[in-house]
Order: C-alpha cells, then sequence, then structure tokens
C-alpha cells in the first residue's frame, strides 16, 4: 500500500487490518461469506433446530468493557459447538432453553444478533453485538458497508397512524435508523440504514413498526 493511502485510512481500520494474518487462496477458488443480521425470529428458529450448542462470552465486550450489556451471548452449533469449548475459554454445552433464554435476555438489552452465512448453509456461530465494543458493528455503523458484506432478510417498517412519538425506537435503534422528530411529533424511518435487527419492533409500545421483506423495498 502506499504512504498516500495509508495516510486515507481511518486510524481503527488500520489498526485492525495490522492484525490480520495473510493467506493465499488459489486461483479460481472463491470464498463467499457474507456477515448476517438476524432478528430474533430467525435466531430462535436456528437454535431450536440445533443438534447441540455451546454458550460462551462475548471477546469483543470482555475486552473492551464499554458497558454492562449480558456478557454470556456468543453461541455455536452442532459441530462447532464442540470446537468453540475445546479452544475458547468460557464456552460451554447449554440446553436449547438456556440457549433462547441467553438470546431474548440480550435482544431486549438492544443487541444485533450477527452471524457468518455461507451460501445455501445454516449459520451455525452467531453472537449478540453492540457498537461500542464490536468493532465489525461499530465500523458497518460508521461507513455504512451493509450493502457490500451484510446481509438480512427484513426492514423495519411504520404505521404512522398507530405511533404515539414515544421515542422508544430512537433509543433503542443500534443504527441510527431512526430520527426524532421536532416539538413532539412521530419520528421518522431511514429505511436505507436499517438493517432489520427487529430490536424497535419487538419493543414498540403501540405496535406500530412491524416487518417487512426486504426484497419488497427494492
Amino acid at each position: 500500500m502506499s504512504n498516500e493511502a495509508e495516510s486515507k485510512r481511518p486510524a481503527d481500520v488500520a489498526e485492525a487490518v495490522e492484525h490480520y494474518i495473510a493467506t493465499t487462496i488459489p486461483v479460481r477458488v472463491d470464498v463467499d461469506m457474507k456477515q448476517a443480521v438476524l432478528n430474533l425470529a430467525e435466531a430462535e428458529r436456528i437454535l431450536k433446530e440445533a443438534e447441540s450448542i455451546a454458550l460462551g462470552p462475548c471477546g469483543c465486550r470482555k475486552e473492551k468493557g464499554n458497558c454492562d450489556r449480558p456478557l454470556d451471548v456468543c453461541l455455536t452449533l452442532d459441530e462447532d459447538s464442540d470446537h468453540a469449548i475445546e479452544t475458547w475459554e468460557g464456552f460451554r454445552h447449554v440446553t436449547a432453553d438456556e440457549a433462547l433464554a441467553a438470546l431474548r435476555t440480550s435482544h431486549e438489552a438492544g443487541l444485533v444478533h450477527l452471524a457468518y452465512r455461507k451460501p445455501g448453509q445454516e449459520s451455525t456461530v452467531f453472537c449478540s453485538c453492540c457498537s461500542c465494543c464490536c468493532w465489525f458493528l461499530n465500523t458497518l455503523k460508521r461507513y455504512d458497508y451493509h450493502d457490500a458484506i451484510v446481509e438480512s432478510s427484513h426492514v423495519a417498517e411504520q404505521d404512522i397512524d398507530r405511533c404515539v412519538a414515544c421515542g422508544t425506537c430512537v433509543e433503542r435503534c443500534p443504527f441510527d435508523a431512526w430520527t426524532a422528530a421536532e416539538n413532539g411529533d412521530k419520528p421518522s424511518l431511514n429505511a436505507a440504514k436499517c438493517f432489520g435487527c427487529g430490536v424497535c419492533v419487538s419493543t414498540c409500545p403501540t405496535g406500530a413498526i412491524s416487518f417487512m421483506a426486504r426484497a419488497a423495498t427494492a
């Protein structure tokens, strides 16, 4: 990389890149994997279908310590669950009910369920993240990379007639997709910034926010 390009790279990105290890990929071999934002229902379904589950601490939140949100939120499934227990400190096998309880606690705390997903395959590793500790989520939010590296199945939709302008959606949204209106008017949604995590959908007191399939917004 040239000195000029190096000087233009954001400092936090530069720091992270310095820790990467280069790997040679054979010619004509494609690596196709995306980070997916799961809503609560999607994450629950994946857990219910898993044969084995391991639960452990979020490495980002444990290291950074920038918030007091739940720590035991990282989930690995099936073959990856055994690998996690053997490799990562604090991971242990849990029942489906225990995993679902941890998932719902993290959702209530406003965390975003992020998973790696290969085409045609189910996610087997996902965590519940906050932008104050998770480098990936923070970068995703700051630089709006979602079109390139993130997929999600749904986007929020507002029923303006049912909205009472309580501001819960504005306070809860991890991506700043909701904007508070002046003079007590109703907040507005910027669907382009919505990643479909569902934190606003599940906590709107009047049911004024629902999901719609992302394809329908194209």
